[in-house]
C-alpha cells in the first residue's frame, strides 16, 4: 500500500502546485475567458489549468501502470502517455491561440488511433478498432463540450476517477485502479482552484485530456472483463446524457454543433439563476445518487448489466428533458420576444 499512497500523494500535490503556476503564466499571456453572450462567468478568468492535470499525469502515469501488480505491457503504457500528450498539446495550442476544427479533430483521430491499435495488440479483435476510435474521440469532445461552468468538470472527472478505481480494483488490476484514482486526485488538486468561483478554467488542454482519460481507463477496464464496461458507462451518465442530447437537437436544428453555445442542460440551469455551486450540486446528487447506486448494481449482477445501463441513461434522458423544457418555459415567460 506505500507505493501506492505514494504516488497518489505525488499526483496530488504535483497538481495543486502546478495550478498555481498556471495561474501567473495566463495572466502573463493574456489567456484569459471573458464574459461574453455565449459564455457562463462574470469576470475575466485565466484558462489552461488543465495542464497541471496533465503534466501530473504523465509524470506518475508511466511509474504507476509499470511498477504496481498487474502491470501493463509497455506497448500500451507508451501509447497512453503518447495519445495523452498529444491530446494536451493540441489543447494547449488551442488555448493560446484558436484552432480549426478539422486540425483539432485530426489529432483527435491519430491520437485515439494510437491507443486503440496498442490496446488492440495485446489479443482482441481489430473489429473493435472503429468503436474504439469514435468512443475516444466523442469522449474528448464531450467532457470539452462539459467544461462551462466553475468546478463541473473537475469534480466529474474525480467521480468517475474514484468509481474506475473500484470497479478495477474488484479485478485485482491494481496497477489500472491507481491510475485511475490519480485522475482523480489530480483532479482533485485542479479542483482546489476551479471549485466556484474558479480562479482558472481548465482549458482545452485539460477538459480534452480528461476526456481522453476516461476514454483510455474505460477501455482498458473493458480490456480486462468486457462486462464492466456497463457500470463504467453508468459512471459517466450525466456528462454524455447532456452532452449528445445537447448535439443532437443543435444537428436536428441545423446549427453548428462544434461552435460555442450556452445549450447544455447545466448551461441552461445557470442562465435561470442557478448558482454554478448549485448546479455543480445537482449534477453530483444525480451521480451520488443515482449513477453510483446503478453502477455497484450493474457490477453486482453484470448479466443483467446492458440493461441496468439502459435504464439508467432513459432516466438521465428523461431528466434532462423535463429540466430543459422548464427552463425553456422559464425563459419564453420571462422573455416573450426571444425565441429560444
Amino acid at each position: 500500500m506505500y507505493p501506492t499512497i505514494g504516488w497518489l500523494i505525488a499526483s496530488l500535490l504535483i497538481s495543486a502546485l502546478l495550478v498555481h503556476g498556471a495561474i501567473g503564466y495566463a495572466r502573463r499571456r493574456g489567456m484569459l475567458d471573458h464574459p461574453g453572450r455565449r459564455r457562463s462567468h462574470q469576470i475575466p478568468t485565466p484558462r489552461g489549468g488543465g495542464i497541471s492535470i496533465v503534466v501530473a499525469m504523465l509524470m506518475c502515469l508511466p511509474g504507476m501502470l509499470w511498477c504496481l501488480p498487474a502491470a501493463w505491457p509497455s506497448s500500451v503504457i507508451a501509447s497512453l502517455c503518447l495519445a495523452l500528450l498529444l491530446v494536451a498539446l493540441v489543447g494547449w495550442w488551442d488555448d493560446h491561440r484558436s484552432l480549426p476544427v478539422l486540425p483539432r479533430l485530426g489529432a483527435q483521430w491519430l491520437a485515439t488511433g494510437i491507443f486503440s491499435v496498442c490496446l488492440l495488440a495485446t489479443g482482441l479483435s481489430w473489429w473493435w478498432l472503429i468503436l474504439l476510435l469514435i468512443g475516444g474521440v466523442w469522449s474528448i469532445n464531450l467532457h470539452n463540450f462539459m467544461d462551462g461552468i466553475d468546478g463541473l468538470l473537475a469534480q466529474q472527472a474525480i467521480f468517475v476517477g474514484c468509481g474506475l478505481t473500484l470497479l478495477a480494483w474488484s479485478v485485482q488490476a491494481h496497477a489500472l485502479a491507481v491510475a485511475a484514482a490519480a485522475l482523480a486526485t489530480t483532479s482533485l488538486g485542479f479542483w482546489f482552484c476551479n471549485r466556484p468561483p474558479a480562479r482558472i478554467f481548465m482549458g482545452d488542454v485539460g477538459s480534452g485530456s480528461v476526456g481522453f482519460l476516461v476514454f483510455a481507463f474505460t477501455a482498458m477496464l473493458w480490456r480486462l472483463d468486457h462486462a464492466l464496461l456497463w457500470p463504467a458507462l453508468i459512471l459517466s451518465s450525466a456528462f454524455v446524457t447532456d452532452a449528445s442530447l445537447t448535439l443532437l437537437v443543435r444537428m436536428l436544428r441545423r446549427r453548428r454543433w462544434y461552435n460555442a453555445h450556452r445549450e447544455h442542460l447545466y448551461q441552461w440551469l445557470v442562465r435561470k439563476g442557478g448558482s454554478h455551486a448549485h448546479t455543480d450540486a445537482a449534477y453530483m446528487a444525480w451521480n451520488l445518487l443515482v449513477a453510483a447506486p446503478a453502477a455497484w448494481l450493474a457490477w453486482s449482477h453484470l448479466q443483467m448489466a446492458p440493461g441496468i445501463m439502459m435504464v439508467v441513461y432513459a432516466g438521465a434522458s428523461a431528466a434532462w428533458l423535463a429540466l430543459k423544457r422548464r427552463c425553456l418555459r422559464r425563459h419564453l415567460h420571462g422573455a416573450p420576444h426571444v425565441i429560444a
